[in-house]
Formats: C-alpha cells, sequence, structure tokens
C-alpha cells in the first residue's frame, strides 16, 4: 500500500485503521477474536497505521489491538491516547497531569504488549494543566524511548503552537471530512510541518451512502444523539451523498471511496482513519487511496461541496465543548 509521511518522518500507510467501533460507540461489537483477526487482516492487506485510545472500551480496544499486532509489533504503527482519569471503570473527567500521563502510559503499554508507543496523543486539552507541562511530560518519555511521536487531539490552533514550542509535534487528529472541512486547521499544520489524521472521514458512515435517509440507530450507537444525524438532517445532508455519488459513477468508485481520495488530494501529509469491522469495507477503504481525482473533479466537488449547508451539529453541545476548535 501507498506510504505517507507525518511530522517529524513518521512514516505510515496512507489510510490507516480506526480501531474505536470494535468496542465502542458503533454496536453490534464483534467478539475479541474476531476482531484480533480482522486487525490481522488488515496487516496482511498492507495497512501499517492503527488507532486506538486508552477510553475506548475504556481499556478493551488496547488490549485486542496489542493482542492482534504483538508478533509483527516492529513492522506497524501503533497509536493510542492519554488524557481522561476513570472512576469504577469509566471516564471521569480530563487529566493531564504529568504524573498521570506516565501511569495512563505504563498501563497503555501493558494492554498493548509494547516496550513503546509510536504515536502518543492527548486525547483532549486538560484545561487544569499547562499545554507546556504536558509536552515537557511526553518530551521525558520520548527521552526515556517509551514514546516515539507526540500527538494531539482536537485541540485549539494557539495550544498547538505552545506545545510544539516545547516537544514537535508530529501528528494533529482531528475530524476532517466532505462535510466537515477545516482550513485554519490545515493552514496550521502546513506552517509547522506537522501531519494531520482524519478521524471519522466518512462521516461515520453517512458519506458511504448505505446510511438509509431517515435511518434510527440504536440507543448504544454514538450516532443516536447527534444533532447531524436527526430524520430531518440525514434528509438535508444527503445532497453531500449525492454529489459523491455522482463523481463515483464517472470513476467507477463508491461514494465512500470518492470521499476518502478527496481528502487524500487535499495535502500529501493527511491520513485518514476510517473505522470499520469487515474485510470488504476494508478493502474498499484501502483502494481509495489508488483512486485519482482531476483537477476538475476536485473543483467540481469543493464548489457544488461549498453551496450544501450541511444541517446539524457533529457533537451534542457537551462533547462540543471538550474539543478546541
Amino acid at each position: 500500500m501507498q506510504k505517507r509521511k507525518l511530522g517529524q518522518g513518521l512514516e505510515v500507510s496512507a489510510i490507516g485503521l480506526g480501531c474505536m467501533g470494535m468496542t465502542q460507540s458503533f454496536p453490534p461489537f464483534p467478539e475479541k477474536s474476531e476482531s484480533v483477526a480482522f486487525i490481522r487482516a488488515a496487516v496482511e492487506r498492507g495497512q501499517t497505521f492503527f488507532d486506538t485510545a486508552e477510553v475506548y472500551g475504556p481499556f478493551e480496544n488496547e488490549e485486542l489491538v496489542g493482542e492482534a499486532l504483538q508478533h509483527v509489533r516492529d513492522l506497524v504503527v501503533i497509536a493510542t491516547k492519554f488524557g481522561f482519569q476513570f472512576k469504577d471503570g469509566k471516564p471521569d473527567g480530563v487529566n493531564s497531569r504529568p504524573e498521570h500521563i506516565r501511569a495512563a502510559l505504563e498501563g497503555s503499554l501493558k494492554r498493548l504488549r509494547t516496550d513503546r508507543v509510536d504515536l502518543y496523543y492527548q486525547h483532549r486539552v486538560d484545561p487544569a494543566v499547562p499545554i507546556e507541562d504536558v509536552a515537557g511530560a511526553v518530551r521525558d518519555l520520548i527521552a526515556e524511548g517509551k514514546v516515539k511521536h507526540f500527538g494531539m487531539s482536537e485541540a485549539g490552533l494557539d495550544t498547538v503552537r505552545r506545545a510544539h514550542a516545547v516537544q514537535p509535534v508530529t501528528a494533529l487528529q482531528y475530524e476532517v471530512s466532505l462535510w466537515f472541512q477545516r482550513p485554519q486547521l490545515l493552514t496550521l499544520a502546513e506552517e509547522l510541518s506537522i501531519g494531520v489524521v482524519a478521524y471519522s472521514p466518512l462521516g461515520r458512515g453517512f458519506l458511504t451512502g448505505k446510511v438509509e435517509r431517515g435511518a434510527a440507530f440504536n440507543a448504544n450507537d454514538v450516532r443516536a444523539n447527534m444533532p447531524r444525524f436527526t430524520p430531518e438532517a440525514q434528509q438535508a445532508n444527503h445532497a453531500v451523498v449525492e454529489l459523491l455519488e455522482r463523481i463515483g459513477s464517472r470513476k467507477r468508485a463508491s461514494p465512500g471511496q470518492i470521499a476518502l481520495a478527496w481528502l487524500l488530494a487535499q495535502r500529501p501529509w493527511i491520513v485518514p482513519i476510517p473505522g470499520t469491522k469487515r474485510v470488504s469495507r476494508l478493502e474498499e477503504n484501502m483502494a481509495a487511496a489508488a483512486i485519482e481525482l482531476t483537477a476538475h473533479d476536485l473543483e467540481e466537488i469543493n464548489t457544488t461541496a461549498a453551496k450544501i449547508e450541511v444541517v446539524g451539529a457533529r457533537y451534542p453541545e457537551h462533547m462540543e465543548r471538550m474539543t478546541g476548535l
């Protein structure tokens, strides 16, 4: 599979695998053995970049990723995240105190069955801890060889600048897709030579065209509480899918493949990490890296998308408050 470089020379497959949905947010969840086999199937097909976090599950996701990848550890890049504290096994607010970061890392290393984390993100900014202290703590862990690269997720742009001045940031993880574009983020990333890892690049499945108009979601499905997925919003937002379908018909590609190809075409250092639990969908996503969109294709997509008013916030208000952009 094609490779791309994030910041600091970190090379990964052009499309990575977001593993969160195997244990949370998008039920039903496979048995652990099925997910382990699935992740190994991704490696066999050339994927080298795997994204997890201690809060996914919590903890279960790191465990299955660790089991799946331990036999190919030196051939893959594992990204995980810190920044939450837990009570009775459930997330209980953010915590990025340096001593907590160190403790969180030790737990992640054990669950991932490894001696280092390739890319260690602050999952969400902790307003109680200066970002310079966070970056300094990760810098120390890098010096010890337990972490290879520093990342930040959903942080404000000024916060990224301040952190980068202490410890160079390799990757910024944000939700980025055709229906949630972030030009200011890309400008900053280009200025500082930081890669961007795009989560939910397929709009939590919506941009694949596989979500039926007006679909209702299981109460345990994260989309059930997202304003962008109300029946009314889905109906209005289907215009984005129709655009992708139109381009896809010319390229003999699915809407989801066009959405990923469009994202890859924005910058050479953007790496999407779509999540899936099915090999057929995995192969479809990976094939998007080979789709070439012409300047005319991109102009049509951008011009048409700019005229579409996407309806509904991406997160409920309490979740949006935890993000920095």
